[in-house]
């Protein structure tokens, strides 16, 4: 009883530092140069790109739908995605980022970020002209179905009736899960809850940081993360029911050492669901 109230108690710790986050401060402490320098083959955001792009063409990733698990603000991790799912599900806990993401998706204007050079870099990865970047918009746009809440630290992390039956057929998850835990063994029990969204046979992409105990969500919003190391990653995966296919990793140069956080590196894996 005792142990159950104190992972409560975490997990509702967690829930008022995110009360805070400021999309805009975030899009821009992490999704502007040096962080995402398109010219730089070392900047953290093409690299992430490259993983993704590479993960969703290799062959083995297919069906229909495709969840993002904590969208966050940002909309880079599917966008190679969008290419291969004829459906795509956005999801976030807090409510200024999933209307963030819906006045992106109705073209409406006043966004926090232009995320025009990301469509044209992933065009470029796809070996299209980067001036196909609003075709690419327009798909995005056309397979997005909606934008929900999602709590990963519930059993069942969306409403029902959200998913089909059969559940997804792949997961992408990025810098979520050990930003929301208080804990490792909180960030395992995410894992494995969002495990029963994921179909027999589906796919999970997940990137996350790496040795990273805080980041700034805002002006002096400071919210904690779980320090993670890959070996800690791997033993979560294994103990939540997914078999590892690839497990890649960046570190951080120096200058992309920005002062918004204490990451050292970020890792970015393709597991299956078996």
């Amino acid at each position: 009883m005792m142990e159950q109230k104190r992972k409560d108690n975490g997990v509702a710790a967690m829930a008022v530092c995110y009360e805070k986050f400021d999309p805009a401060a975030y899009l821009q402490y992490n999704y502007t140069p040096p962080r995402a320098d398109f010219e730089r083959k070392d900047s953290i955001v093409p690299w992430k790109l490259a993983c993704l792009h590479r993960a969703f063409t290799e062959g083995d990733v297919s069906g229909e739908l495709l969840v993002d698990i904590g969208s966050g603000p940002t909309l880079y991790q599917v966008l190679s995605g969008c290419e291969v799912f004829n459906k795509v599900l956005l999801t976030d806990f807090l409510d200024v980022n999933r209307q963030e993401l819906k006045r992106w998706l109705r073209d409406e204007g006043g966004c926090n970020l232009d995320w025009t050079p990301y469509l044209q870099h992933v065009c470029k990865l796809e070996g299209r002209r980067p001036s196909e970047w609003t075709e690419k918009a327009a798909k995005l746009r056309q397979v997005v179905l909606d934008v929900v809440p999602i709590d990963v630290h519930c059993s069942q992390p969306l409403a029902p009736d959200v998913l089909p039956p059969s559940g997804a057929d792949c997961l992408v998850s990025c810098f979520c899960l050990e930003s929301v835990s208080p804990d490792l063994p909180s960030f395992t029990r995410a894992l494995g809850h969002t495990r029963k969204l994921l179909r027999p046979g589906g796919h999970l992409l997940l990137i996350g940081a790496l040795g990273e105990s805080y980041y700034f969500a805002g002006p002096g919003v400071r919210i904690p993360v779980v320090p993670l190391d890959e070996a800690q990653v791997c033993a979560s995966l294994k103990e939540s029911g997914y078999t590892l296919i690839r497990l890649e990793v960046y570190t951080l140069p120096p200058d992309m050492r920005v002062g918004v956080d204490d990451v050292t590196g970020v890792f970015f894996l393709k597991a299956v669901n078996q």
